[in-house]
């Protein structure tokens, strides 16, 4: 291979292991906070990169880079996730790995899962690659008295073998040096394939490797383990109960769901707030200025727009982080496996879908977890139908107009129902498309249950804030590009018009609002509700902001601007003199907002998190064509029944 002699090679080594093993708590030891995350090209799934932690460095290691891959079983793949950790080990993009390869491995084993964890040691010894092994989990053992014989492996594999603690880091110096002792190789093989009678034969021998190794006779060590995972066993009993374990399941997922909502609210609305009086203060310099009117409504509430999100995004990988951390997780998936199996997804999308009910965009990036590429198409394609919170000033609106004079419980009643109805449709969607879908080979569900630990709480925190910032980074510039342009749309060409409604009415998006006018009259609604809707892809809260601007709502004040919104819809009219606002065009206009996908920040993390812009325009045309007719169809049969 042909080089230029002046191009500095870094050396590099990659930490594989299976899923839970304790690879990614090695991984923040040896790395602190000097790493990133990336997706991998052609695939969103992540892995990380970083740099050796300064006071590990020894001498030429100093720009020594390390990558944490994806959890994996074999080298051998059979998900998403173990294809790119085979492909990051042999063929990485990254510039500072100039062969496209890593030069070293560090195989990371659970010392309690031991003897199915040194099949994959004997599958990177068969490549080649110059490795050594960190042997987690210890402190777990030493607490049950079980020796382990680390000579016994080091003769075995011809490497050395670490001992490492991950709680306080123990052994980490010892590892960094084992790592420098390592010399790079020219050339390095592709894993070796077994065959059945081979598998059958090397699994046997690594369990036997594994007795040896602990000092035990397989049946003394059968035993040593069972008192090891005693505890995790009596938890087990509870939480994984068929009834019980059902109930406890939801109880903390509705938990989850409930943080990323109600614990949200108050930092969104502070962030909320510091934009909106932000805007206030660009505003108050020079109201008349059509620069400073583009800063505040423009640049600084797109802003807002962006990173009202980013706390319930934090908190929600905060949640994750600490159910997967603690061995949860994994279990949860496996409870509800069997009924999604039903719909054609599988245990790991229950996340996804619970948190879309508070958000689209932090449940779509949590789909990265599903490792078959169909299950993760059928989740990402109906996490938009979920009823999520920037809905919910918009049914609150309609549901105290239909309701004005009524005790609240009513309202609290339908509102429950929208969001039984919104899972239901959800359901039914996902029903749908496994039924259309071509089957394909059926996604092999295997999930590895951990014993239980406690989370190392800063860990959990710098993970989930390198991810929030990385959504910020990704889907930031594109929205706020699309907020940029609404306020174009709804400030030009009359900029200059003293009274706000004219102004809105003669602008670009009040031009195609009269417009859009014979398209939304079948629904029971003019063009002002017609310009709410277009607003509402901004964000959907708009809508409510928006019908305030065209019905010409002035008051400042929040409960008595909705009460003055509330009455001026009571007696709305349209053109041809007919009330805009009835029972029929409530419900027409619900079942629009229940279907259509208007979120742009949604669309775009859609297009990013599945790589196909094609996909999110495919669920754009089909959510709101499918919204308008169903929305039409409700109004004119309510219409016909008299509601109208």
């Amino acid at each position: 291979m042909h080089h230029n002699s002046s191009f500095v090679k870094h050396l590099s080594v990659a930490l594989v292991g299976a899923p839970n093993c304790g690879k990614t708590t090695l991984y923040n030891w040896l790395t602190g906070s000097n790493f990133k995350t990336v997706n991998y090209p052609g695939a969103t799934v992540e892995y990380s990169l970083g740099r050796l932690a300064p006071h590990l460095r020894i001498g030429e290691d100093e720009k020594l880079l390390v990558m944490d891959t994806p959890g994996t079983y074999s080298l051998h793949p059979k998900s998403a996730d173990e294809e790119v950790t085979l492909k990051a080990l042999y063929s990485n993009p990254e510039p500072d790995l100039r062969f496209g390869r890593v030069d070293f491995i560090i195989v990371v084993v659970d010392g309690t899962q031991m003897g199915r964890h040194l099949q994959l040691v004997q599958q990177v010894r068969e490549t080649g690659f110059p490795f050594v092994v960190a042997l987690t989990m210890v402190d777990l053992l030493k607490k049950q008295n079980i020796q382990i014989s680390l000579s016994a492996l080091e003769k075995e594999f011809q490497c050395s073998v670490i001992p490492f603690e991950g709680l306080l880091g123990g052994g980490l110096k010892e590892l960094v040096t084992a790592v420098h002792g390592l010399k790079p190789v020219a050339e390095v093989h592709k894993p070796v394939i077994w065959d059945f009678e081979t598998s059958e034969k090397k699994i046997q021998k690594c369990q036997i490797l594994a007795s040896k190794v602990m000092n035990q006779t397989t049946q003394e060590m059968a035993q040593r383990v069972q008192g090891l995972v005693k505890n995790t066993r009596r938890l087990d009993q509870i939480l994984l109960h068929p009834i019980l374990g059902l109930i406890l399941f939801f109880l903390i997922m509705g938990t989850l769901f409930t943080s990323i909502f109600w614990v949200a609210q108050p930092l969104m609305d502070s962030v909320d707030g510091a934009f909106s009086a932000l805007a206030n203060l660009v505003h108050s310099l020079d109201d008349k200025a059509l620069g400073m009117d583009f800063l505040a409504n423009g640049i600084v509430a797109s802003f807002g727009a962006v990173l009202v999100f980013v706390p319930q995004i934090f908190i929600l990988f905060v949640g994750i982080g600490v159910l997967e951390s603690t061995g949860y997780l994994a279990r949860a998936a496996t409870l509800i496996d069997k009924p999604f199996s039903m719909l054609g997804m599988s245990g790991r999308s229950f996340v996804p879908v619970l948190s879309g009910f508070a958000c689209a965009v932090p449940a779509m990036i949590a789909t990265r977890n599903i490792s078959s590429a169909r299950d993760r198409w059928i989740t990402n394609f109906i996490v938009p139908l979920l009823t999520c919170s920037a809905r919910l000033p918009v049914y609150a609106l309609f549901l105290a107009f239909v309701f004005k004079d009524e005790p609240a419980w009513k309202a609290g009643l339908w509102m429950a129902i929208l969001y039984f109805g919104s899972a239901l449709i959800g359901a039914t969607a996902a029903a749908i498309i496994n039924r259309f879908l071509p089957q394909g080979q059926n996604a092999f569900f295997m999930m590895e249950l951990p014993l239980y630990r406690r989370p190392r709480i800063r860990v959990l925190l710098r993970q989930s804030l390198t991810r929030t910032l990385s959504y910020v980074k990704r889907a930031g510039p594109p929205i706020f590009i699309f907020a940029s342009l609404m306020w174009v749309a709804t400030t030009f060409p009359h900029y200059d018009m003293e009274n706000a409604q004219q102004k809105l009415e003669k602008s670009y998006a009040g031009r195609m609002g009269h417009w859009i006018e014979p398209l939304v009259h079948p629904m029971g609604v003019d063009w002002r509700v017609g310009v709410g809707l277009i607003s509402a892809f901004a964000a959907r809260e708009v809508f409510v902001s928006s019908l305030a601007v065209t019905f010409n709502i002035t008051d400042q004040n929040a409960d008595s601007a909705q009460q003055s919104l509330l009455t001026q819809m009571g007696t709305a009219v349209n053109s041809e003199g007919n009330k805009i606002f009835t029972i029929a065009s409530i419900a027409g206009l619900i079942v629009f907002f229940m279907i259509a996908l208007q979120c742009m920040s949604t669309v775009v993390v859609s297009a990013r998190e599945m790589g196909s812009y094609k996909f999110a325009l495919t669920q754009l045309i089909v959510f709101n064509l499918a919204a308008y007719f169903l929305a039409v169809g409700v109004f004119q049969s309510l219409k016909a029944l008299g509601f109208g």
